[in-house]
């Protein structure tokens, strides 16, 4: 198991490098998190709900995610209130204080999808959330030490050295933990290291003299890395692209921002993938996305408000492209009506009317995966009439067109084929909209929609870069593998806990 002194370490892709390592050795694994609370959803193929980051592990293991992998996700929907998804379907929606109550009750929920990974696999590598020192939260955590105790699971307690401090927080963790859980501690990670590793020489004997816990390993600060982030920091980093880029894509950072992992394809085929929050930091770039949310009627209150929504319309008057995905698909219509009050007070709200048509949100929602082709030939999609796409949704949302052209025909979902519309656009192609999450990892279209904009910018087009992700695991696989002592933690995975 992998906990961390705090969120924001790196334990996510930890275990996602060490799910790789076993593949690699010739182990069936698997990935869990019991708990996560995370924006970035993924569907499965079961139309279940987890969070992106344990199906990018399990596609590091070369399997299929599935609910089990994350059994409880939370979504945030406010400062204090989170939608509550239990083996992939929504539950509730309640209170930070409600759920503090709730959580103990879905500890059985959580071991049971745990059991059933073990009957299935060699191994399976259990990644914590926050940190297991929450002694505000011991009690009633089911995510950190009462998940490792019951599964009886050796831990590597990993720290962030890019920040500062990360002996203090080690050796703190260690301090605040009780007797019994600082026996399941059985190695550190010291992650995101720049510089010379041998100057950490003297503090880390420091660390293992007060503490009888050795350190296992020093991970690189990873970059250029085109693997699914989950944490909201790496919205910080420009997704640049292979070589030299020729495409500016700004993508507004919307407070509740989800599955921002949508655009890390774009950053293959020579654009620069950026995230911005204020109009001055828009500048002229040649295509505005709108990305998923979580909250679509706040978020665009928020546009309104700070003159985000002024800015976009004005630039798409002047013809820059315009792209809105899931929520922003939403945003981009003339109203968004919320007669049950799924997300908040307010009933209804004008978009910024970029497209003609409006959304209603209702109280079911729909979750599955999906493919399907290109409909629409024209701006975003010229030429591109038939091309095949993929992806999955998850919204509350219907939106109904008048006279905008609907984008693209769902053709097939894990139930069978399917026949309806999807997305729609304007009718010159410079606005588009689509509730299909992952569209941009199919290497044909991506190319198709990156070209249509460099055929109007007037610059040459170019090939599509191949979007290898197992290529990208294996790499980072091997950055980690030779930073970590494996035959110890193989050793540590043969004893158990002792």
């Amino acid at each position: 198991m992998v906990q961390g002194t705090s969120s924001n370490v790196g334990k996510s892709i930890l275990v996602t490098a060490l799910c790789r390592i076993f593949k690699q050795d010739g182990y069936k694994v698997a990935p869990f998190k019991s708990q996560n609370m995370a924006l970035n959803a993924f569907v499965t193929q079961e139309g279940g709900e987890i969070g992106r980051a344990q199906a990018v592990q399990a596609e590091a293991c070369g399997i299929a995610p599935s609910v089990d992998m994350n059994p409880i996700l939370m979504k945030p929907e406010a400062d204090s209130k989170s939608q509550i998804v239990v083996n992939g379907k929504v539950d509730r929606t309640i209170s930070a204080r409600e759920y503090y109550e709730y959580a103990p009750l879905l500890l059985d929920t959580a071991l049971a999808a745990l059991n059933r990974l073990r009957e299935q696999n060699d191994i399976v590598v259990i990644e914590g959330a926050g940190s297991p020192a929450e002694i505000n939260l011991r009690q009633r955590e089911i995510v950190n030490m009462r998940i490792a105790k019951t599964a009886g699971a050796p831990v590597l307690l990993a720290g962030d050295i890019d920040r500062g401090g990360v002996f203090a927080s080690l050796i703190g963790t260690i301090d605040l933990l009780e007797p019994e859980e600082r026996g399941y501690v059985k190695g550190y990670l010291i992650n995101k290291f720049r510089g010379d590793a041998s100057l950490l020489k003297p503090a880390i004997d420091v660390l293992e003299d007060r503490t009888s816990i050795p350190v296992l390993g020093i991970i690189p600060y990873l970059r250029n890395m085109a693997i699914a982030q989950e944490d909201s920091v790496y919205l910080d980093e420009c997704k640049s692209g292979l070589g030299e880029t020729d495409l500016d894509i700004a993508v507004i950072r919307l407070p509740r921002i989800s599955n921002y992992d949508d655009f890390d394809a774009l950053a293959t085929d020579g654009a620069s993938v950026r995230f911005v929050s204020k109009t001055g930091e828009i500048g002229n770039p040649d295509l505005i996305i709108i990305p998923g949310t979580k909250s679509t009627i706040p978020d665009m209150e928020y546009l309104w408000q700070n003159g985000l929504a002024e800015t976009i319309i004005k630039k798409a008057g002047k013809g820059t492209h315009v792209l809105g995905v899931c929520g922003g698909y939403q945003i981009l219509g003339k109203m968004i009506y919320d007669p049950h009050k799924t997300e908040s007070e307010t009933t209804e709200l004008k978009g910024l009317g970029l497209l003609d048509t409006e959304t209603t949100f209702e109280k079911e929602k729909s979750t599955t995966q999906v493919s399907g082709q290109v409909r629409f030939n024209n701006g975003l999609l010229a030429d591109m009439a038939g091309c095949e796409v993929g992806g999955y949704e998850i919204h509350m949302g219907r939106t109904r067109l008048f006279t905008a052209q609907p984008a693209f025909q769902i053709t097939k979902t894990p139930k069978g084929p399917a026949d309806y519309l999807d997305g729609a656009s304007n009718a010159e192609g410079t606005v588009l909209g689509t509730y299909i999450h992952g569209i941009f990892e199919s290497d044909s279209f991506r190319r198709g929609f990156l070209n249509a904009i460099r055929r109007y910018k007037g610059i040459p087009e170019r090939q599509a870069g191949y979007f290898d992700r197992d290529k990208e695991y294996d790499k980072l696989a091997d950055i980690v593998r030779a930073s970590i002592d494996m035959n110890k933690i193989y050793d540590i995975l043969n004893e158990g806990i002792r």
